[in-house]
This record gives structure tokens, C-alpha cells and sequence, in this order.
């Protein structure tokens, strides 16, 4: 079954050229012109949503933020005509995966897709799978199979990304990684991210765990890693 991909812009002509593209490449496609219209429809299981910042009523940001207000994790790829890099790290700070900027190439646009989807694809194969693992540091408890963060028996709702760079850290215990390692590691086929998307991601990340954000450290001019 193709996997379905969100187009939620309110500039129908850059809606009809992705959806045209994306079904080419044989995915399954729907649009929204609105936030408001694109949650009514993402009760439905989507991939991937490619999500416009700047529309009439609710923003981009703004519907990312309410999305991972509810629990919801699916990843988001901004697109979007503000390009510096302040706008850029606002994108990732409310929960983004990645960032393309307007005007973008089609072959870009799909690459980027593509990219999320393999990073998912990879994490839920059966090889993945069938291990059954979990990570465990007291009272915080992180199942590899489920994808899922526990913290006190409480599911810590965490973005793919989060979730990504929290296994990166945990499974190598007093490695320290630069932000580039992260970068390498999470980001290979996406070429714009820049080291201080690392840095929102972690301050995110360490938000959500509480009183064990400790355990992820940065010493300056070498990185992050996690300590138990």
C-alpha cells in the first residue's frame, strides 16, 4: 500500500504541482488549503505531512504546535518562504522534522520525503521489530519496539526526531556526540540542517524528561551525550 502524504497549503497552484509530482512518484495524496481543514482529515493515518507556514487563519506553526500538543508525532515538513535561520529554528523548535524553503525543487521536495519515510521504514522493519528491546534507566524506560518514552510509568509524548536522538544517545552510554555525529546520523540525506537544529532538539527533548533531563549533558566544543 503507497504511503499517504498531507499537502496542507493555501496556494493552490503549488498544491496541484506537488500533488501532480508526488503521485508520480507513487504515493497516495491528499491536500488541505487550511490548518483548519488539515485536522479535520488527520484523525486519518498519514506518512508524511508537507505543511505551509504562512496561511489566512491558522499558521503552520500553529497547527504543528497543536498537533504535538495532542500526541500527535507524524512527522511535518515545513515549506515555506521565510528562509533565515532564526525562521528555520522556529520551525524545528515547534516540533518539525525539516525545513524547505520557497521557492523549492520538485526533486528536492520529493527527496525529502523519501528521506523521512526510509528513517521510518528502517526503524519499523521486522529486523527492528522482532528485538523486543528496552532501554531502562530507573524509573525511565524507553521501548524500542513500541517507539515510546516512559518516565514513571507515564508515556512522555515525543516527536520522531526526539525519540531518534534520545535512542542515538541512550544505546552509547558516555559517547560523546558532536552535533555534526547527530547530524550524520539523523539528518544524512537532508543537506540545509545546521548544528543549532541540533541544539533546539535536545532543549526540547530535555524538557520533556523532567527531572532526568540531567542525564543528557553538552560540554562546550565537543557535544552531547548521556550519562547513567
Amino acid at each position: 500500500m503507497p504511503e499517504k502524504i498531507l499537502i496542507v497549503d493555501d496556494d493552490r497552484n503549488i498544491c496541484e504541482i506537488l500533488e501532480f509530482n508526488l503521485k508520480n512518484e507513487g504515493f497516495d495524496v491528499e491536500v488541505a488549503y487550511s490548518a483548519e481543514e488539515a485536522l479535520e482529515k488527520l484523525p486519518d493515518e498519514f506518512a508524511v505531512v508537507l505543511l505551509d507556514v504562512m496561511m489566512g487563519g491558522m499558521s503552520g506553526y500553529k497547527m504543528a504546535e497543536k498537533l504535538r500538543a495532542e500526541g500527535n508525532q507524524i512527522p511535518i515538513i515545513f515549506l515555506t518562504a521565510k528562509d533565515t535561520e532564526n525562521d528555520m529554528l522556529t520551525g524545528f523548535s515547534v516540533g518539525g522534522d525539516d525545513y524547505i524553503s520557497k521557492p523549492f525543487s520538485i526533486k528536492e521536495v520529493i527527496a525529502r520525503v523519501k528521506a523521512i519515510i526510509k528513517r521510518l521504514n528502517r526503524s519499523q522493519s521486522p529486523k527492528n521489530a522482532g528485538k523486543s528491546r528496552k532501554l531502562i534507566f530507573d524509573h525511565l524506560v524507553i521501548d524500542l519496539e513500541a517507539k515510546e518514552l516512559r518516565i514513571n510509568g507515564e508515556k512522555i509524548a515525543l516527536t520522531k526526531t526526539e525519540f531518534e536522538i534520545l535512542v542515538l544517545l541512550a544505546e552509547n552510554p558516555e559517547r560523546m556526540f558532536s552535533r555534526e555525529n547527530i547530524i550524520d546520523c539523523l539528518w544524512k540525506e537532508t543537506s540545509c540542517v545546521i548544528e543549532r537544529t541540533v541544539d533546539v532538539h535536545i532543549a526540547r527533548l530535555r524538557k520533556k524528561l523532567g527531572e532526568y533531563a540531567s542525564m543528557i549533558t553538552n560540554r562546550s566544543g565537543y557535544g552531547y551525550r548521556f550519562n547513567y
